[in-house]
């Protein structure tokens, strides 16, 4: 008797298995608009496919009156510059902090608990000081993004590179390496999978930041386009708009975890 356990699917078996729960809410929501506007046509709360549709056409073809651009280019052009800058921002704090308190015990017990309690501190609590002290333009948006997944991320590479076989240090020393080089020739190699693993991991926390910033104060973006429809109950773009980030988020998973196996690949095993 085969085990559920035991049961491995192919790729195409792995594909078709994931897309089946999305045709079911897809279908079922189809099922459910439609009854909806039966009852009432003017319904908003679920709008039919066709209506967005019509809404997809619009805000892809209508212009911005302050950029110039397409309504969803200009929106995702804004919120991929915020995100990008701020994502970059902390990879880099968190991957310098990361082999700092990693490698140097020293440097962990001083500035350890700093990181953990500012790990703790709800982001989005801190926003209204970031528009105070750094205003309401680009520079608080990018500074909550960073500041959100920053101190997750230094935990995070802060255990790992700790948690490196002793052996490997002992034997670095041994040949003389100083502190420097154990940190960029044994540390920095392995710890770049898992950095990327972690950043990963932190996107979805950082598209939360994004669209809490420009639903707050901003012209453009995607966060303030659906802040600012939401007042019309328009769900025919917010839905859409929903479903372009998700999109944006998959192919950043999907791109970032393709880096990881190209250039990393001793760090994901054979046939994963």
């Amino acid at each position: 008797m085969t085990r559920l356990v035991d049961i491995r699917l192919g790729r195409g078996a792995q594909l078709l298995m994931g897309a089946l729960p999305i045709v079911v809410l897809l279908f079922v929501y189809l099922l459910a608009s439609e009854a909806r506007h039966l009852e009432n046509p003017v319904d908003k709360v679920l709008p039919t496919f066709e209506a967005m549709a019509q809404a997809i056409r619009g805000f892809t073809t209508d212009r911005d009156p302050s950029t110039d651009r397409v309504v969803l280019v200009a929106d995702t052009l804004a919120s991929l510059y915020r995100l990008g800058i701020g994502l970059a921002i902390a990879t880099a704090s968190a991957l310098v902090l990361g082999l700092l308190l990693g490698v140097m015990p020293l440097a962990r017990a001083v500035l350890g608990p700093t990181v953990a309690v500012i790990a703790v501190i709800p982001p989005v609590a801190v926003l209204p000081i970031l528009f105070i002290v750094l205003g309401l333009d680009e520079a608080s948006k990018i500074a909550l993004i960073a500041i959100g997944i920053a101190p997750f991320m230094t935990r995070d590479l802060t255990s790992f590179v700790a948690n490196l076989p002793v052996e490997q240090t002992v034997k670095a020393q041994t040949l003389g390496a100083n502190s420097w080089q154990l940190a960029i020739r044994v540390a920095l190699p392995q710890l770049m999978p898992r950095l990327i693993e972690a950043l990963r991991l932190s996107m979805g926390p950082a598209w939360v930041f994004l669209i809490a910033s420009e639903a707050v104060a901003s012209d453009v973006g995607l966060g303030y386009r659906i802040f600012l429809v939401r007042r019309y109950f328009a769900m025919d773009i917010i839905l859409p708009y929903v479903a372009w980030i998700s999109l944006l988020a998959i192919a950043a998973d999907a791109l970032l975890l393709f880096i990881s196996r190209r250039g990393f690949p001793w760090a994901h095993g054979a046939g994963r």
